[in-house]
């Protein structure tokens, strides 16, 4: 069975297609190729074609020639349309012909790196087979360093690695403090990459622009100027981010050349089972319904839920149920099948992520039930089908999902289930207002006062300031104030024209680039009278989801939380057998402090309104939790 059949039986099955609003379908786009480049390295030609690339697609040769031209490009281009690709070849280019060149990789995820390991190590073992066919060849060491890596293999990766694959928060605070073990390596950095920049907004994106400023202040004192690099998902501003994040000029490249299977994109709303009271059928349950399709068709799909709840009810709901098995249209082959589903979000142990990602590779795992953990890039195959439970919260989120399913010229599925959220409403009922909206603007401030004068710190334990420096584009004057604050505090002296760090602290071990916290509470089961860890939360979650008496969801098995030690950081739980799960209760107080400013703002049907901003604050307490059943959702 095919998605086709599936969508045809959706046509023509009343209980789906009348809570079809609104049924689109994007027809195909046909591949645009250009030759392979005549200036390429002689083995990173043969390996392409080796792999059976003869051609490139257009934007591919557009940052090739961009990049050799010694410009800072952004590739902005679908899901899996060869991005990584994109910069590989320029930049494997440069350090198999240069002995001493380095470049370093930044993505937003230890996942994300990983991946990428994979198939660099592919490509380079057929280099390295290659490399006696010519002297113009130079070896490239590469090695992931970020918080995974052993303590003692790190000596061996500073000294000997020359391409180096981390994350943002490694580069912060094991990377940047230390710069000093990595002489040779900034001496010589002709590239940096940052992939997945549109994942680099708000609060995470402001504190990695004032990071990639400590890169660039630690390269300039090594006496090199390198190279900038972004990939990016489609946002309505990639220049103005990239630009923001390295404070140099950048190129856009969006002339997406990669092909593009048709794409139906569905919104979805449950049915009216109250009309008095407009109450619709909870979009949980329609979810469910619709995944036993998908699966009774044998389509690979992720199920993308906007909450670490959902994401286990979903999974709950799918294993237990017993329609799907009781269907004598199924084979036993299907029947197995169905128990290939799984869950993925934060939480779950690094081991239990990678297994899963195998298994979509694969094939092994049919169905995955994810927050948007998996809207990043991660290599998963050609998965068939997605569906939202509830909008994603942004437009660009909301294709960023979709474009998870459909690799190179398959056709995918896209379906939208709305939930009872007037915002979700609103679109399902006008979805003429999602389709002519563009994606939403990445937004950052990496000049933000808090956050600056943070990362100042950081940035005078790494190297003196001289009096009169500036930092990235913040001017000399606002620096030596800021540096004026903290040696008044006692933790920077001055002296002979400079600044020196002088406290015992470790600023950047102080300073979590995420809004969320450092800190994690480890989850705990005894298992043959051992305690083991099968999971972890922030911190912060820990009162709303492991508080004790709670009942803790993980990978669709029920835990009774025993015991919950702040101090510790570990949360005690034991597996259960129960017909209910738990949801807190939790009161908030919003307090003003001060309004800054305010502006009047007119809309063209709606009554004017005034947009205030200023500071308040908020208290938020957790005290009780209900207990409801599952599937009647009985309180």
């Amino acid at each position: 069975m095919s998605l086709r059949s599936l969508l045809n039986h959706w046509r023509t099955e009343p209980n789906i297609h009348e809570n079809i609003n609104d049924w689109r379908c994007f027809p195909a786009h046909p591949p645009r190729y250009v030759p392979l480049p005549d200036d390429l390295h002689p083995i990173l030609n043969d390996i392409l074609i080796s792999f059976g690339y003869s051609n490139l697609y257009t934007h591919q040769l557009a940052a090739w020639e961009q990049i050799n031209r010694g410009n800072n490009p952004v590739i902005v281009s679908g899901t899996a349309s060869g991005k990584t690709l994109a910069y590989n070849l320029p930049v494997l280019d440069r350090l198999i012909q240069v002995e001493d060149a380095r470049a370093l990789y930044i993505f937003p995820t230890k996942a994300l790196g990983q991946d990428q390991i994979k198939n660099l190590q592919q490509f380079l073992e057929i280099a390295n087979e290659r490399a006696s066919t010519t002297s113009a060849y130079y070896p490239i060491p590469v090695a992931i360093y970020d918080g995974d890596t052993p303590q003692h293999a790190r000596p061996a990766i500073r000294s000997a690695a020359r391409l180096i694959i981390t994350n943002a928060d490694m580069l912060h605070t094991g990377i940047l403090p230390h710069h000093t073990q990595w002489a040779d390596f900034f001496e010589n950095l002709h590239f940096v990459v940052i992939d997945e920049t549109h994942s680099y907004r708000g609060i995470f994106g402001s504190h990695v622009g004032n990071v990639l400023r400590r890169l660039k202040r630690v390269a300039n004192f090594y006496g090199s100027k390198p190279q900038w690099i972004f990939t990016s998902a489609t946002i309505a501003n990639p220049v103005e981010l990239a630009e923001r994040l390295c404070e140099e000029p950048v190129t856009l490249i969006d002339d997406d050349g990669a092909p593009r299977g048709s794409r139906d994109f569905l919104f979805y709303n449950p049915p009216i089972i109250d009309k008095d009271l407009g109450i619709r059928r909870s979009a949980l349950l329609e979810v469910i319904q619709l995944v036993e399709d998908l699966l009774r068709y044998d389509i690979q799909t992720i199920i993308f839920g906007r909450s670490r709840r959902t994401i286990e009810l979903i999974l709950t709901y799918l294993r237990e149920t017993k329609e799907l098995k009781k269907s004598n249209q199924l084979t036993p082959k299907t029947v197995d099948r169905f128990e290939g589903i799984r869950g993925y979000r934060s939480g779950y142990l690094p081991r239990q992520r990678r297994e899963i990602e195998s298994g979509l590779r694969s094939g092994k795992v049919r169905a995955v039930v994810a927050t948007n953990a998996l809207e990043l890039g991660i290599d998963i195959g050609g998965v068939d089908a997605v569906i939202m439970v509830g909008y994603p919260g942004t437009i660009a989120s909301t294709w960023q999902q979709a474009g998870r399913a459909g690799r190179l010229d398959k056709s995918s599925l896209a379906l939208l289930v709305a939930t009872p959220n007037p915002i979700d409403q609103f679109l399902v009922s006008h979805p003429e207002y999602f389709y002519a909206k563009l994606p939403e603007h990445a937004l950052i401030n990496p000049d933000n006062l808090l956050i600056l004068l943070s990362h100042i710190r950081c940035a005078a334990f790494e190297l003196p300031f001289r009096q009169g420096e500036p930092f990235g584009k913040v001017p000399a004057d606002q620096v030596g104030e800021l540096l004026q604050i903290l040696a008044q505090s006692g933790v920077i002296h001055y002296s002979g024209g400079k600044f020196f760090w002088m406290s015992a602290s470790y600023p950047s071990e102080e300073t979590t680039l995420r809004s969320a916290s450092a800190d994690r509470i480890l989850l705990q089961s005894q298992q043959n009278q051992i305690w083991t860890t099968i999971g972890e939360i922030d911190i912060e979650s820990a009162a709303q989801l492991v508080h004790p008496g709670a009942i803790y969801l993980h990978e669709a098995q029920t835990y009774h939380i025993d015991e919950l030690d702040l101090d510790q950081h570990i949360a005690r739980m034991c597996p259960v057998e129960v017909d209910f799960y738990t949801q807190p209760q939790s009161d908030s107080v919003v307090n003003l402090i001060e309004i800054k400013n305010q502006s009047e703002i007119k809309g063209e049907t709606a009554p004017a309104a005034t947009i205030s901003h200023g500071d308040i604050n908020v208290i938020s307490q957790v005290v009780g939790f209900k207990r409801i059943k599952w599937f009647t959702h009985e309180i």
